[in-house]
C-alpha cells in the first residue's frame, strides 16, 4: 500500500489567524478544530506551536475545509522542494553534492 502524501504547514501563525475568523466569519478553537477534523487535540496544538510541521494529505485537506480556505493557502506538498519534518537538512545537501 502506498504511503499517503504529506503536506507541510507553511506558517503556524497564519493557521492561528485563520482560526480566529474562518470562512463562515466565526472563530474556532483548537479543540473544536481537532474534533471536527478527527485528530487529537495535540495535533492541532503541535501545528500551532511549531513542534509538528506536516500532516497526511487527508488531514491537511480537512483542516483547510473546516477553516474555509484553499489547501495551498496553509499547506505545501512535501517532496524535493519542501522537505518533510523528519528529513535531516544535511541529508538533502549530501544527496545534491555528488
Amino acid at each position: 500500500m502506498a504511503r499517503e502524501p504529506r503536506y507541510r504547514l507553511v506558517k503556524a501563525h497564519l493557521l492561528r489567524e485563520l482560526m480566529e475568523r474562518t470562512g463562515t466569519g466565526s472563530d474556532i478553537s483548537g479543540r473544536e478544530l481537532a474534533a471536527r477534523v478527527g485528530v487529537a487535540n495535540g495535533t492541532i496544538d503541535g501545528l500551532l506551536n511549531g513542534s509538528t510541521k506536516t500532516q497526511p494529505s487527508s488531514v491537511a485537506h480537512h483542516i483547510s475545509d473546516v477553516i474555509g480556505v484553499d489547501l495551498l493557502v496553509l499547506w505545501a506538498p512535501t517532496g524535493r522542494a519542501v522537505p518533510a519534518e523528519d528529513a535531516h537538512p544535511d541529508s538533502a545537501r549530501a544527496a545534491v553534492s555528488v
